[in-house]
């Protein structure tokens, strides 16, 4: 028995983490047997290289460390986390949720390549990850798009207007703004259910976006 797969993505404070939970909640309610995991898996070793990598030890530029390469390091955590501690869970599950997954890669390493390197890019991501290293693919991608403006404006808060506690993508706002025009890409181009988290320059309601991300999924 393998879980159903849902991946959660978006910029950050788009609420990934708070759909995720409002998600998982929502089917265990309904009696189904529901997993989830978060990455990156920040404070455990297959994720150090990540934390390295963000806090800037291999570069204080995202660009610093090509896009290949940075996916190499995100796909470790990915997989040592699965085969060490969610492959029973995954296995054992009606539904699986991932706060981030490979998907966020495809995101924020096709940024750092020309347009017309993408298709190749995410061709190898996804075969990489989901063929030679036989994680889950997922059954389904939700999308939460927020404007880079309404984004930013969170992570200020987030950080009390300390810009030395952002981590390298967070710093760089060519990168996030290329990062936003490869998400909407690999929506229309893989399918992923695209939710707006925000109407009129305002914040949705949680529920609300959640009510529509059940819907939309069909669940």
């Amino acid at each position: 028995m393998s879980a159903k797969l849902i991946a959660i993505e978006g910029l950050d404070g788009s609420g990934k983490e708070t759909q995720t939970n409002l998600l998982k909640a929502a089917l265990q309610q309904r009696g189904f047997n529901v997993g989830s995991v978060s990455f990156p898996r920040y404070g455990q070793p297959s994720a150090a290289p990540v934390e390295h990598y963000l806090s800037g030890g291999y570069g204080e530029n995202a660009a610093d460390v090509n896009a290949y390469a940075a996916s190499s390091l995100f796909a470790v955590d990915r997989l040592a986390s699965y085969l060490g501690e969610w492959h029973d869970e995954f296995h054992g599950s009606d539904y699986f949720i991932a706060d981030r997954y490979t998907t966020s890669n495809a995101i924020h390493q096709l940024s750092k390549l020309p347009y017309d390197q993408w298709e190749a890019f995410s061709s190898w991501l996804f075969d990489h990850e989901f063929g030679k290293l036989a994680l889950p693919k997922p059954n389904a991608v939700v999308y939460l798009r927020l404007d880079l403006a309404t984004s930013q404006a969170l992570l200020e808060r987030r950080y009390g207007g300390d810009a030395s506690r952002r981590d390298v993508h967070e710093r760089d706002l060519g990168y996030l703004e290329r990062s936003r025009q490869a998400a909407e890409w690999c929506a229309e181009r893989f399918g992923w259910l695209t939710v707006e988290c925000a109407r009129d320059g305002k914040l949705r309601d949680r529920d609300d976006v959640h009510d529509e991300i059940v819907e939309r999924l069909g669940l």
